[in-house]
């Protein structure tokens, strides 16, 4: 393994390995109600006292995550406690997402503070799921925390299965799948599980009612669609961007399945002035540059954590965007104006509104034939920018298009989609999405979004948040359909939740874009 760190520390460019790890396997950490978690220690071999770094795992001790979150960082001159969490790979106790992670956070710093070893200063760090356990333990922030690296994490389990309303089907699905069997494979057979995901729970995510499948918290999730619903609390640690102050570093993606929440964390911070970073690439949640993220990581915690050198940031936000990084003071940036394209008649758009007095372009969506997903915010190697044209190419989905522009439009932040709409069901989602249509007739995904329209005449399809630079001779375009399964679940069409039941019925709806119902849609454009 430390041949292997030498190397990839090389071609990734990371600062140079400080000091040899030694590795204590499979230590217990005793928790207060009797359970004992295991845990690799990673321990710099060095005469100086030096700071440790906190990772929680649902996911094994062994790679990549044992190199990538805890090999590089101890070379650097960091302790790294890795541990499993309760009721994975050796720990006791029974995992069930989140509801425990808080106080096996605060119960692991507890053991800490009694080994000699321990120096006093604490850091956390986590992609992903391990990202929710370092917000865990920011819940409830113990005094020795000095900072934090969160990269393509989530903090609300809940939001992350029904921000907009339908179920985040797919995403879901396959992560409790990976967890499920990860301990039945070795890592070669398990890595090609994941990756046959797709295909595998093809035919169980087209059966109905979704609940039923063997995992009983993810049963319990499908069947559970409303966030007010007191059963979601102990899924969400939101507690925790309302009490930390400890220096934070995210990173993200712009096709990353938690996107919107790495955006919200850092607002939240940034709201009560502490010293937080943003780093969003081009990534999906499987494709994160860890070049960038380790190097970045690193640098944070030499400069908070160890006190060794400034991390060297330009700038608060860094972004990548048109093929290049950018530096913002904040997100958006401050530059930007709403800029309008407006539905027409013929599948166009244009800078005015229609003068006609009665347009509109009319689709159905049929749940036993559902409209499928293209990309996106997926985590599968299928997610992110693809090519849109044969999903296009449905009766099923409308497009509408600008003339070839004239000049770069540089989008920063959350367009906004505004469809007037007649349906003949009121039970009926509306998925939106813009596309970049380069001059040889592509169209790739740049960002979307999915609501439940509920019978409203006015629909408001707020997009996730983007950088994205369309060029000049490119197209914008605006699709809507009725579903992108089965990244969301189908809307059944009968009021009926995707979770529990099972009756289908089609919609037809008709997008209006005349004169008094201007449907459109508005980006936010640097000027």
């Amino acid at each position: 393994m430390s041949v292997a760190s030498a190397v990839l520390g090389r071609v990734w460019g990371l600062p140079p390995r400080r000091n040899r790890v030694r590795v204590d396997r499979a230590v217990e950490v005793p928790m207060r109600d009797g359970v004992r978690l295991l845990a690799d220690h990673y321990a710099p071999v060095t005469a100086e006292r030096a700071p440790t770094i906190l990772v929680r795992c649902p996911y094994g001790r062994g790679a990549p995550y044992s190199l990538l979150q805890a090999r590089f960082y101890a070379e650097r001159g960091y302790h790294v406690l890795f541990q499993s969490c309760r009721g994975t790979f050796g720990s006791g106790g029974v995992f069930t997402p989140a509801v425990h992670e808080v106080q096996d956070a605060r119960d692991t710093v507890a053991w800490l503070r009694e080994q000699d070893w321990f120096d006093g200063r604490l850091a956390a760090l986590g992609g992903s799921y391990l990202g929710f356990t370092a917000w865990a333990l920011a819940a409830d922030p113990p005094p020795e925390l000095t900072a934090m690296v969160v990269m393509i994490g989530v903090h609300d389990l809940g939001a992350a299965m029904y921000r907009q309303g339908p179920l985040e089907l797919y995403n879901g699905r396959s992560w409790a799948d990976l967890v499920v069997g990860q301990e039945s494979t070795g890592p070669v057979r398990g890595l090609v599980r994941v990756l046959r995901a797709e295909r595998r729970l093809a035919g169980e995510m087209a059966r109905l009612p979704l609940s039923g499948t063997g995992v009983p918290w993810y049963d319990d999730w499908a069947r559970r669609p409303d966030l007010t619903d007191p059963y979601w609390e102990p899924f969400r640690v939101t507690e925790a961007l309302r009490r930390s102050t400890v220096p934070t570093l995210l990173i993200g993606g712009w096709h990353d399945f938690f996107l919107n929440q790495t955006i919200e964390q850092y607002e939240a911070l940034r709201a009560r002035d502490v010293d937080v970073a943003m780093t969003i690439g081009p990534w999906t949640h499987l494709t994160v540059d860890n070049r960038i993220s380790l190097g970045e990581g690193i640098s944070w915690f030499d400069e908070h954590t160890a006190g060794r050198s400034s991390s060297g940031r330009g700038a608060p936000v860094r972004v990548f965007v048109g093929g290049a990084w950018q530096d913002h003071q904040a997100w958006p940036p401050q530059d930007t104006r709403s800029r309008s394209w407006y539905l027409h008649t013929g599948q166009r758009l244009a800078d005015t509104p229609s003068t006609e007095d009665s347009a509109g372009t009319a689709f159905r969506y049929d749940p036993r034939n559902p409209t499928p997903s293209v990309g996106g915010r997926l985590m599968a190697l299928s997610g992110g920018a693809k090519d849109n044209r044969a999903l296009e190419a449905r009766p099923d989905v409308l497009f509408f298009t600008s003339e070839p522009l004239a000049a770069p439009v540089e989008v920063h932040g959350s367009p906004v989609v505004e469809l007037h709409v007649t349906s003949d069901n009121v039970n009926a989602n509306l998925f939106a999405r813009l596309c970049d249509v380069d001059p040889s007739g592509c169209s790739t995904n740049v960002t979307d979004q999915i609501v439940r329209c509920a019978g409203q005449d006015t629909v408001r399809v707020t997009l996730d948040p983007t950088a994205h630079r369309f060029e000049v001779g490119h197209q914008v375009r605006l699709q809507v359909s009725g579903g992108a399964f089965p990244r969301f679940a189908r809307s059944l069409g009968t009021g009926e939740d995707a979770g529990t039941g099972t009756a289908l019925r089609e919609a037809a709806h008709v997008v209006h874009h005349d004169a008094g119902r201007p449907s459109r849609i508005s980006l936010p454009v640097r000027n």
